[in-house]
């Protein structure tokens, strides 16, 4: 029996800029409104500084409603991948949450999860005066630091490697505002960019693949961004004056683009501007492959989720590649017939009460 590609595999063809036909790769990189969408906290939004006092039980419990519902919103919006936000943020629960999702869906999605180090827009209090004064002040500290925050993500990798389950790392730092760069390209190039292509180099070494994400301006750094040679670019900051059609020009021969639906549009825009956004994105992402359709940031808490039901109403009306054969060896559960059945074979099926009804959805891997 002849299957269509697992929305895992049409992610990677992406991401490896090989042809696809049928529909464009689409996630993101977090879906917030998940209490508007399912009637569920999304893991973000939770609170567990009870954490360690709970019995290992009631933990497993919580590490299994989490991953459920990072499957029904990849499943409801057609997501090829998720961002896993293990909550606690620890090594230990981004194992646990990795098992959780491979036991109920397989290796129906692609998996990462965070792991950039390398310096970020200081945020919050006088942070970025201080690093501001540690760049003149502290220059061989400040790479001192980096070097051992690049030291300790690989560490951790080779772990999350060995454990397997995982597909790439996300890497979201962010580097620019719409004016620009928080560095000056000289000042990227010496703090941020060799740190930057030694932790890239290393989790592709490991076999991951890696998306490199930051909003803002990048075209004054988007050589050095190339340089660290990611598998892909993400966000495409439209409301930055990023434009699409130029980075495709620049390197689509070289990176996956992700991104360019302008999600202040999303908010504030008309239906038309939205219709305009998407559509743009589309014709000037999809030429020649190597194109994830995604919002230049993701689906924030306050975005009305009507305007990212339309935004996917187009990306399903106009983002497709011309039709042919699109086959794979993956195969959907034993007993489930279809798209949908299989869908709901991967999440489980649960009882009037929610309780779930067969095997691995309940086991605490």
């Amino acid at each position: 029996m002849v299957h269509r590609h697992t929305p895992r595999e049409r992610f990677i063809a992406a991401l490896e800029r090989r042809p696809l036909v049928g529909q464009v790769p689409h996630f993101e990189l977090v879906f917030y409104l998940t209490m508007e969408a399912f009637g569920r906290v999304h893991p973000l939004h939770r609170n567990y500084s009870q954490w360690i006092q709970m019995e290992e039980g009631e933990r497993c419990l919580h590490r299994a409603d989490m991953a459920d519902v990072y499957i029904a919103t990849a499943e409801r919006f057609q997501h090829s991948a998720i961002l896993l936000h293990p909550n606690p943020e620890t090594l230990e629960e981004a194992q646990h949450l990795i098992d959780q999702v491979r036991a109920k869906a397989g290796d129906r999605h692609f998996l990462m999860v965070h792991g950039d180090v390398t310096y970020a827009i200081p945020e919050g209090g006088d942070r970025l005066e201080e690093f501001c004064y540690r760049l003149v002040d502290d220059p061989a500290g400040l790479k001192d630091e980096a070097a051992r925050r690049v030291d300790a993500a690989l560490a951790a990798a080779r772990v999350l490697q060995r454990h397997g389950g995982l597909d790439g790392l996300a890497l979201c730092s962010d580097y620019c505002f719409n004016a620009g760069p928080f560095l000056r390209p000289g000042q990227f190039s010496e703090f941020v960019a060799p740190y930057l292509s030694r932790l890239v180099g290393g989790y592709r070494d490991l076999g991951f693949y890696v998306i490199k994400h930051t909003d803002g301006n990048i075209m004054p750094i988007l050589d050095q961004l190339l340089e660290a040679k990611p598998h892909a670019l993400h966000s495409l900051d439209p409301q930055a004056g990023v434009d699409i059609a130029e980075v495709k020009r620049l390197c689509g021969h070289e990176v996956c683009l992700i991104g360019n639906v302008d999600c202040g549009l999303l908010s504030t825009g008309t239906e038309g501007q939205v219709v305009d956004a998407v559509s743009y994105a589309l014709e000037h992402g999809m030429p020649g492959g190597g194109y994830i359709f995604s919002t230049s940031n993701c689906i924030y808490p306050g975005l009305p989720l009507a305007r990212y039901e339309l935004m996917l109403d187009i990306w399903r009306a106009k983002g497709s590649y011309a039709a042919g054969p699109d086959v794979s060896v993956a195969q959907a559960p034993a007993g489930c017939a279809g798209d949908h059945e299989a869908a709901l074979c991967l999440m489980g099926s649960r009882g009037p009460k929610g309780e779930p009804t067969h095997g691995p959805d309940s086991a605490c891997l």
